[in-house]
């Protein structure tokens, strides 16, 4: 599918070295948008950005660690360099480490909240002027946070990430609050299961088993799926603002 109102843009994408993030780059960069690629793996995105330049797109790797605020800082100023101000930015970079809270894991609490929290926030306050700007100038200006289904459907040891995933759905609320009435877009995603690297993670031999077991009694998401509905939120009217969409699996709906 194409999506022209995407040609033209400048696009930040959070956690692009895989899954979600790098098919969402690939989809937009397709449709006409620059796209900045942040993620720690230096390798992927060096990668993700030759195969978007060699299919006639332009990208601009950057490696990131957003659990690390000067890290984001140097980041942002690289893509500005580069690029000028964004209008358009994706924030998926995030990590799922699930054990039940009486494993007392800190070590994975504080990972998760880290990178699935302040690591989402160091990067709107990155970018986040440049959106009001657009919009300020009549462009078009989206903040896209992709959370999960955990942020409102309990699953037994994976209390904290799903924490997490209700702080981003919140917080995204109240950003709606904040900058709607500046003609700031703020979308809220939350896929259910879906087929990325994210359970690669897991180190509890139980939860990865049930996880696992999850994908072969269901035909799962793609990310290719929610890069679909990242482009075609995105290029909607810049009038029109689709604030929350929960995807999932139809076995699982």
């Amino acid at each position: 599918m194409s999506y022209e109102n995407l040609s033209g843009r400048t696009a930040v994408i959070a956690g692009a070295a895989s899954g979600m993030g790098e098919t969402t780059a690939l989809l937009l960069a397709r449709n006409g948008a620059r796209v900045a690629l942040l993620a720690r793996r230096a390798d992927r995105l060096e990668t993700l950005a030759a195969k978007i330049e060699a299919a006639g797109g332009t990208a601009l790797a950057v490696p990131v660690d957003v659990t690390d605020p000067a890290s984001v800082s140097a980041a942002a100023a690289t893509v500005h360099a580069a690029f000028g101000p964004v209008d358009l930015v994706v924030n998926s970079a995030g990590v799922m480490l699930p054990n039940p809270i009486t494993a007392g894991r800190e070590d994975e609490w504080t990972r998760m909240l880290d990178t699935n929290v302040a690591g989402r926030l160091r990067v709107i306050r990155a970018f986040l002027p440049d959106l009001v700007t657009a919009a300020d100038t009549g462009r078009t200006a989206d903040l896209v946070n992709i959370s999960s289904i955990g942020a409102h459907v309990a699953f037994p040891g994976y209390a904290v990430y799903g924490a997490t995933q209700a702080a981003i759905t919140q917080l995204s609320a109240s950003l709606r609050a904040e900058l709607g009435a500046r003609k700031v877009r703020v979308t809220n995603i939350e896929p259910g299961l879906t087929d990325t690297e994210l359970g690669d993670h897991i180190d509890n031999a139980e939860l990865s088993g049930q996880l696992d077991g999850m994908f072969q009694v269901m035909e799962s998401l793609r990310a290719d799926d929610i890069a679909d509905l990242i482009a075609y939120t995105t290029s909607r009217p810049a009038h029109v603002n689709l604030r929350q969409v929960i995807v999932l699996p139809t076995q699982q709906a």
